[in-house]
C-alpha cells in the first residue's frame, strides 16, 4: 500500500508514522490516529483555532450585510413620489357613486333613480353600469324576510356577489365570506334593504394588492333605513360600507383599508351620506380609514330649515392608521352646500392612535364643496377620549387653565386648535379662580369677570375683562357650541 497519505490507495496501518491507541499506551502516550505531519489545515481552521481573528472577521460581515441593507433606507424617500391629496370626487362622480336605476320605462323614456341626484338643476350627462351578480334579486318586485347563511361567495373577481331587491324589509345576511368581488359585495338598487342585517361575515377584496386610491370597490351599499351591520371584517376595499339611509346600527366591525405607500392617502371607510343621520357606531375597530359624514345626495345641498348635520353617535371604537399623511383625519364632515352646521353630534370614549408618524388632528371639515357656519353649532360632546401620535387632542367642552402673571383689566384666554372641527370660542360654563386674585397693592380681589366669546380673527380667543386690573390664575370651561 502506499505510504503518501495524500495517495488514494493510502491506508493508516501501513504507515510507520501512525500509531495506535494500544501502542501508544504502551510507549507512555497516546497518539493523534494522524500525526500532524499528516494532517492539512486549511484557511478556515486558522479562523476557527482563533477566536481573536474569528470575531474580526464575523463582526466585518455583520457590518457588510448591515450596511447594504440600511444605507438605501436614507435614499429611500427621495425615490418615492410624494402624495398631496387625494382628489376629490367631482360633482358628477358624487351623483354616480351610488347612484342606480330602481326603474325604467321605455315608452316614457324615463328612469327613476334609487336616489337624489347631486346639484341635478339643468341638463347633465351620466353614464350607468350594469354589474353581473352571482345573487341577483333586482328583477323580484319585492323581496322580504330572506336569509342567507353559512354562504362562501367565490366572486374570483369577475362579479360582484349580492343584488338586493328593489324594495322589501328585513333581508338578513350572516356569516358568508364574500370573497374578491368584481364592484360590490352587498348592493342595493332601491329600498330593499330596509332594515337590513349584515352579520358576522368576512369581505375580502379583489383589491388587496392596489394602492388606496386606485381602489374602486365597495362591500355594503345600503339606500334605505335601519340597517344594522354588526361583528363583520372587510379588507383594502375602497368602501367599507356607504349608508344613505338614517337611523342605522354599525358595531363590532373591523374595517381595514391601508397600503404600504409612505405618507399615503387613505379612503373613507364609513360613509353616511343623510345629514341627519340618527346613527350609532359603536365598538369598531377602524384601521386605516375614516368616518365619512355628508350630504352628497341631497338634490338642494344648501342649509334651509333641516336639521342639518345631526344625530351621530361615534363611541367605544378603536382608530388607527400608519405612516398616512400628517393631514389625515379619522371623522370627517363633508358638507356640499353652504350654511350647514352640527346639531348632535357625540364622540366619546374612543382610541385614537397614529403609528409610524404624527398626524394633525382627528377631525376636520372638508370644505371641498363648502364650509359650515360655526356661529349656530349645538350639543356637540367630544370626551373621554385617548389621543396617541395626534398633535392637537381636542375635545368639548375644553378645560382651560390661564395664568395672568401681570396687572391686567382684559385677560385673554386663547383656545386655538383646542375645539373639534376648527370651532368658535362661543360660550362658557364655569370661571374658578385658582388661589386669590390680586390688585397691585396685592390685595385680594372677589369680583368676578364677565366674558366676551367668539374674540379675535379666528374666532377662538376668550376675553375676560375685570372691575380693575387684576394678576392670578384660574380654570375656565368653554365651549364650542350652545345649548
Amino acid at each position: 500500500m502506499a505510504k503518501n497519505p495524500q495517495s488514494p490507495n493510502y491506508d493508516p496501518a501501513d504507515d510507520p508514522k501512525v500509531v495506535t491507541a494500544s501502542e501508544g499506551m504502551k510507549k507512555g502516550k497516546i497518539p493523534n490516529e494522524l500525526p500532524p505531519e499528516t494532517q492539512t489545515i486549511t484557511f478556515h481552521q486558522r479562523f476557527e483555532r482563533n477566536a481573536t481573528l474569528l470575531l474580526i472577521a464575523s463582526l466585518g460581515v455583520v457590518s457588510i450585510g448591515g450596511i447594504i441593507e440600511i444605507a438605501p433606507l436614507f435614499w429611500l424617500e427621495n425615490t418615492i413620489e410624494k402624495v398631496e391629496g387625494m382628489r376629490p370626487y367631482s360633482p358628477l362622480e358624487l351623483a354616480g357613486r351610488e347612484i342606480y336605476v330602481r326603474a325604467k320605462n321605455v315608452a316614457t323614456q324615463e328612469i327613476t333613480l334609487n336616489a337624489p341626484l347631486y346639484d341635478a338643476a339643468g341638463t347633465q350627462n351620466f353614464t350607468f353600469t350594469r354589474f353581473q351578480y352571482l345573487l341577483d334579486f333586482s328583477n323580484y318586485s319585492q323581496l322580504s324576510k330572506f336569509v342567507l347563511d353559512d354562504i362562501e361567495f367565490q366572486c374570483n373577481n369577475v362579479a360582484s356577489a349580492i343584488n338586493l331587491a328593489p324594495s322589501g324589509t328585513i333581508f338578513h345576511v350572516r356569516d358568508c365570506f364574500i370573497s374578491r368581488p368584481k364592484d360590490r359585495g352587498i348592493t342595493s338598487i332601491g329600498g330593499g334593504c330596509q332594515g337590513m342585517f349584515v352579520d358576522r361575515c368576512q369581505f375580502l377584496s379583489a383589491e388587496d394588492a392596489l394602492d388606496v386610491p386606485d381602489r374602486t370597490t365597495i362591500a355594503i351599499n345600503c339606500n334605505a333605513n335601519d340597517v344594522k351591520i354588526r361583528d363583520n371584517r372587510a379588507t383594502r376595499f375602497r368602501h367599507f360600507a356607504l349608508l344613505a339611509g338614517q337611523n342605522n346600527i354599525v358595531t363590532g366591525n373591523h374595517f381595514f383599508q391601508g397600503d404600504t405607500v409612505k405618507n399615503g392617502v387613505r379612503s373613507a371607510g364609513l360613509i353616511l351620506a343623510a345629514q341627519h343621520t340618527a346613527s350609532v357606531v359603536s365598538g369598531n375597530y377602524i384601521d386605516n380609514c375614516f368616518v365619512e359624514w355628508t350630504n352628497e345626495q341631497d338634490p338642494a345641498p344648501d342649509y334651509s330649515s333641516e336639521y342639518s348635520f345631526s344625530s351621530l353617535s361615534i363611541s367605544g371604537n378603536i382608530f388607527l392608521s400608519g405612516e398616512v399623511a400628517p393631514w389625515f383625519s379619522y371623522i370627517v364632515i363633508k358638507p356640499h352646500g353652504a350654511g350647514h352646521v352640527i346639531n348632535g353630534l357625540t364622540i366619546n370614549d374612543n382610541r385614537f392612535r397614529s403609528i409610524n408618524g404624527f398626524i394633525d388632528r382627528v377631525e376636520r371639515i372638508d370644505t371641498s364643496f363648502a364650509d359650515m357656519d360655526f356661529s349656530r353649532m349645538r350639543n356637540i360632546e367630544m370626551t373621554g377620549n385617548s389621543f396617541h401620535g395626534i398633535h392637537n387632542p381636542v375635545s368639548n367642552p375644553v378645560q382651560v387653565e390661564h395664568t395672568e402673571a401681570s396687572l391686567a383689566k382684559t385677560w385673554v384666554v386663547d383656545i386655538a386648535d383646542r375645539f373639534p372641527f376648527g370651532g368658535w370660542a362661543i360660550a362658557v360654563d364655569s370661571i374658578t379662580m385658582d388661589g386669590p386674585v390680586r390688585n397691585g397693592s396685592n390685595v385680594a380681589q372677589y369680583s368676578v369677570p364677565y366674558v366676551l366669546t367668539d374674540q379675535g380673527a379666528d374666532r377662538d380667543l376668550l376675553h375676560l375683562v375685570w372691575s380693575t386690573s387684576v394678576k392670578g390664575s384660574i380654570f375656565m370651561q368653554a365651549r364650542m357650541d350652545k345649548r
